[in-house]
């Protein structure tokens, strides 16, 4: 094509993709460029700017390691994310929310009761509950990944004073669906705000910070698989999440208990005499596999 305009470029790009090109392929393709031209002519785009965006995404490449993921913090504050969570989230099952850029993989064993505060100092949360399918019936083997921040807001992929896992865990539940843990109280913290990433927040006049929570990731055979986070409802960011994660039915209530009501047969029973610990119930609820 000879006469390329500033009117006709999207068609000419769509025309050259190839006739036997996958269809799902030329569908994602030809949105994404007629959006990318779109906004250019909608938005005037000077070289400048065009230069701005290249440089982002340089920048967002040359920070990027195997523990620090800037392409997927620029998805979750442009609220991408999560957009494609609740695009894919079931109604009758418990929310999604976003994965994060910190999740270790191989997380070690955890069994029921199993402690993953260790010798950190903090309140003692104590969470459990139960994974059921949509009618409220256990699913039994259900394994549960979770992480967390350690009390000073950080994972353990962002600080070399912790090790590989801590607070990770790998739950398998039993027969009866249920799961529990005992932690230290996560905390509210600060997304990474000193690369390209930190650049868009600061430009748009926005925080970097995000509610206190517990990551899971919840699998069973034959069931939709589920990435999710909870949130305790007095956190003072839970309606400012700057990465938009936060959905109703996640939110979840602490409970201060005294430590004579913590239950037998949890690893930490008869430790926590001279203290109170907090205690959650959270049920999931997984959607069957498609």
């Amino acid at each position: 094509m000879r006469n390329v305009t500033k009117d006709n470029i999207t068609d000419v790009f769509k025309g050259y993709m190839a006739d036997d090109m996958a269809p799902r392929t030329r569908e994602i393709m030809s949105s994404l460029v007629q959006h990318l031209h779109d906004f250019a002519r909608e938005t005037n785009l000077t070289h400048d700017e065009w230069r701005a965006g290249i440089a982002f995404l340089e920048g967002c490449a040359a920070i990027e390691t195997e523990d620090r993921h800037e392409f997927v913090l620029a998805s979750d504050v442009l609220g991408l994310s999560s957009l494609v969570d609740m695009l894919h989230s079931k109604p009758e099952a418990t929310s999604s929310s976003v994965l994060g850029p910190f999740h270790v993989s191989g997380a070690p064993p955890l069994a029921y009761g199993g402690d993953m505060k260790r010798h950190y100092g903090g309140p003692i949360l104590l969470a459990e509950g139960t994974v059921k399918d949509v009618d409220g019936n256990p699913i039994a083997g259900a394994e549960l990944d979770i992480w967390q921040t350690a009390p000073n807001g950080l994972y353990a992929s962002q600080d070399d004073e912790q090790e590989t896992f801590s607070f990770h865990g790998l739950m398998t539940v039993g027969d009866d669906g249920r799961y529990a843990f005992t932690t230290v109280k996560p905390v509210e913290y600060t997304v990474p705000s000193d690369g390209p990433v930190g650049d868009i927040l600061r430009a748009c006049g926005r925080h970097p910070w995000r509610p206190s929570h517990l990551h899971y990731i919840i699998t069973a055979p034959g069931y939709k698989s589920l990435v999710t986070e909870i949130f305790p409802e007095d956190d003072p960011y839970l309606d400012q999440d700057t990465v938009f994660g936060v959905r109703d039915d996640l939110v979840m209530t602490y409970v201060e208990k005294p430590a004579s009501a913590f239950p037998e047969g949890l690893e930490l029973s008869g430790k926590i005499s001279d203290e109170t610990f907090l205690h959650v119930e959270f049920d999931v609820t997984l959607a069957a596999a498609e």
